[in-house]
């Protein structure tokens, strides 16, 4: 017999499917992080970043996945940080992350920075090794703001791998860092799966080839952007993103998405032109929904004069001014 698709609420979806083994570490470790936060009365924004795996099986081999590296939010990330922020930093392991991010990829892979010092003929020193002299100043930038953010405790770094890890972390983490009210923003630029396959439908073992097709029957993963507003958040400012690759789509889809989950703002990007331009589309009036419109506001750079720009810097920019305004309602 055919098993049919099974529509998962949120709270069905967090009594049947396991919470990661890691995930009380973490509610600590995040525990301890706001109590530093608020003994120096700093705001604090959960970034969310990259995405997320579908295992096909328990004992996981096959999975599906999405093509985020996770750059918006590592970014992002940085920004924050030096707009005054506290930054929980939740990305997808092996994702970008802030600071290392310019030196993780193939346009500017970190070995290059580097180059060999011999030691002069018939000396007996070992080589040693210095950056590049015009890649010094970059580095030295990137790495003492690095050190910095260290040494004032200002970021947390939690991973997760599947859809199930993100969920159950996206929780934890929501609900502790309620206890900051209006102070806490949550920024949600993960890219999420809208599918799941139920830990009751996986195979235990590795899916064997040789069978012909393969036909796999996914569930809709829940919309927990209503239960977080709603339940987790306690008027936190609550940031989502639309992602489309229809231009007619991208505002109407963010509207429906305020409407629907009642959170603060969309961010909403068309794929081809999310690196210099966005919308940012929300309620006239944030106290009383039933009088608000929809409104939008554009941020756009212009690459071809500035380069080097990340549109990043602007949206934070904008958020920051934004979340201070939502603090003083």
């Amino acid at each position: 017999m055919e098993t049919l698709p099974t529509t998962f609420s949120a709270e069905a979806y967090f009594e049947t499917q396991p919470p990661p083994p890691t995930v009380e570490q973490d509610v600590q470790s995040v525990r301890n992080f706001l109590r530093q936060q608020q003994e120096n009365r700093r705001k604090v924004v959960l970034v969310t970043s990259g995405g997320t795996t579908v295992p096909l099986e328990l004992n996981v081999v096959r999975f599906l996945d999405n093509f985020s590296a996770g750059t918006r939010g590592a970014t992002s990330a940085e920004y924050f940080l030096k707009a005054g922020y506290a930054v929980i930093f939740m990305h997808r392991q092996f994702s970008l992350q802030p600071f290392s991010r310019h030196y993780s990829h193939s346009t500017n892979p970190f070995l290059d920075l580097l180059e060999i010092n011999e030691p002069p003929e018939g000396s007996t020193a070992a080589p040693s090794i210095s950056v590049i002299p015009s890649k010094r100043d970059h580095l030295l930038e990137v790495l003492k703001t690095y050190k910095s953010v260290q040494k004032a405790g200002t970021m947390l770094t939690l991973n997760f791998v599947s859809v199930n890890d993100y969920l159950w972390l996206l929780r934890a983490v929501s609900q502790e860092l309620s206890v900051l009210g209006k102070e806490a923003m949550y920024y949600l630029a993960a890219a999420v799966s809208d599918f799941f396959l139920p830990r009751e439908k996986m195979s235990i073992h590795k899916i064997q080839s040789g069978k012909g097709s393969l036909h796999i029957e996914m569930d809709e993963v829940p919309k927990i952007l209503k239960p977080m507003v709603a339940e987790w958040t306690r008027k936190g400012f609550v940031v989502s993103f639309k992602l489309e690759t229809d231009d007619k789509l991208l505002i109407p889809k963010a509207q429906d998405a305020l409407e629907k989950y009642g959170h603060t703002l969309v961010i909403a990007n068309a794929l081809h032109r999310r690196k210099f331009e966005v919308a940012f589309v929300y309620r006239t009036h944030y106290t009383d929904s039933s009088a608000s419109q929809f409104a939008e506001s554009w941020v756009r750079i212009d690459l071809e004069k500035n380069p080097e720009k990340e549109i990043e810097e602007d949206i934070v920019e904008e958020l920051v001014k934004r979340h201070k305004q939502w603090v003083e309602l």
